[in-house]
């Protein structure tokens, strides 16, 4: 029998394996726009899970501005940033970010990315080489994202740093290691906004502590963006927060409605990651035309439709807080628009998601080990294209199905 087959049948079995403990995952094919009404499978579906908040991705300025960009660039870079990729518009657009950032962070500069991902790994692997081998020290939150997880595993591997967990909801522990750190480079790791709770980093007690303990804070804002902030400009904005020390991590696939993600920080953190960030050094850049599509993004994130789009998310953040009660199903307080319901169990979780499709939504169910296990959950979103009157359908249909999953689950 040959490896090759060997690892064949290891990965059908483990599909089986992970088809048992109901997690498996399966794709569903979209053959509309993102947008708050989707088709899939010739069905029209009201989705309550997308990111895209400002409801921006199917904007028709940004699919003019996709097209302008397409004819002025083309639909290719041609190579990575660093050979013959960066484009003028690449160039607009990292200024724009920056200039997002320029009250918060002292002489800021922007990097952009093609993925959050990407960006998340080369801002922490790119600054972990700043430290000689071993002398580093990562501070990383418990329910970071997938992305800083990995870019957290990669620079321990690549130059023997220490890595603390923490919770933060609770500090103590946070302080209380770094007080007795004697590493040369300590560097702090947060979402800006937990992605499957959606509540937000305590982002002015980490400044502190990094400030207290000479820490580098590193804030992914991937949930923030576009949303936070009177102007949309993040996490930052919200908090009221300056500091030399923050790496502001955006996404501009989320709410800025587009893709991709940038890196803001002081030009010579910026400067040492276009040296030594090896994602950055040997990825092909964007489209060009993509860079442009995301400078009217920016613009309507700043104007007073900008404006209009959060306060909407806001009046149904309220109206769901306020009249949203479940009898078994943990509804977590969140300020913003990610609305998880907690479940506990995965085949209560994809029961629930099942009744939902049947009823015309489209809400998946979120499993392990995206989430801690027996916390499956419903992960709501509201986009600013929801209308009150559908969130209030929504809110129905759900106590309606609570009520028959419940019953099941008696029956059973």
């Amino acid at each position: 029998m040959t490896s090759a087959f060997n690892a064949l049948k290891l990965a059908q079995e483990q599909i089986a394996d992970l088809d048992l403990q109901l997690l498996k995952r399966k794709l569903r094919i979209t053959e509309s726009p993102c947008d708050t009404d989707v088709t899939i499978s010739n069905r029209q579906l009201k989705a309550f899970c997308s990111n895209d908040y400002l409801g921006l991705a199917n904007h028709p300025d940004l699919i003019k501005a996709l097209a302008q960009g397409g004819e002025k660039y083309g639909v290719g870079s041609g190579a990575s940033h660093l050979i013959s990729g960066h484009s003028a518009a690449h160039e607009f657009l990292e200024k724009q970010l920056a200039s997002f950032q320029e009250k918060h962070i002292p002489n800021a500069r922007a990097l952009f990315f093609s993925t959050g991902y990407l960006a998340n790994l080369t801002a922490i692997t790119g600054l972990a080489r700043l430290a000689q081998r071993g002398d580093l020290s990562i501070y990383s939150a418990k329910l970071n994202h997938a992305s800083l997880i990995d870019g957290v595993r990669l620079a321990s591997a690549q130059t023997n740093a220490v890595v603390h967990l923490f919770d933060h909801t609770q500090l103590t522990s946070l302080t209380d290691t770094l007080k007795k750190d004697t590493k040369s480079l300590k560097l702090i790791v947060a979402d800006g906004v937990f992605s499957m709770d959606g509540d937000l980093a305590p982002v002015k007690e980490l400044l502190h502590i990094a400030e207290q303990y000479d820490a580098l804070l590193m804030v992914d804002d991937a949930h923030g963006f576009g949303v936070l902030g009177k102007q949309g400009h993040g996490i930052l904005e919200q908090e009221g927060i300056q500091s030399d020390r923050i790496i502001y991590i955006g996404t501009l696939g989320k709410a800025a409605g587009v893709s991709g993600a940038f890196i803001c920080a002081q030009d010579s953190f910026i400067e040492w990651l276009i040296q030594k960030g090896r994602p950055y050094i040997y990825s092909t850049a964007t489209p060009p035309a993509i860079a442009h599509t995301l400078l009217k993004s920016l613009e309507i994130i700043e104007s007073d439709e900008g404006a209009k789009r959060r306060a909407q998310l806001c009046d149904l953040i309220t109206i769901w807080q306020d009249e949203m009660t479940f009898s078994d199903w943990k509804k977590v307080s969140s300020c913003t628009p990610i609305q998880p319901v907690i479940l506990g169990g995965n085949a209560t979780a994809l029961l629930a998601a099942k009744l939902l499709d049947e009823a015309g939504y489209w809400i998946p169910a979120i499993r392990p080990p995206t989430v801690p296990l027996g916390s499956a959950r419903l992960r709501i979103t509201f986009s600013a294209n929801h209308s009150v009157n559908e969130l209030r359908k929504l809110i129905m249909t759900l106590k309606r199905i609570e009520q028959q999953v419940s019953e099941k689950v008696s029956h059973d």
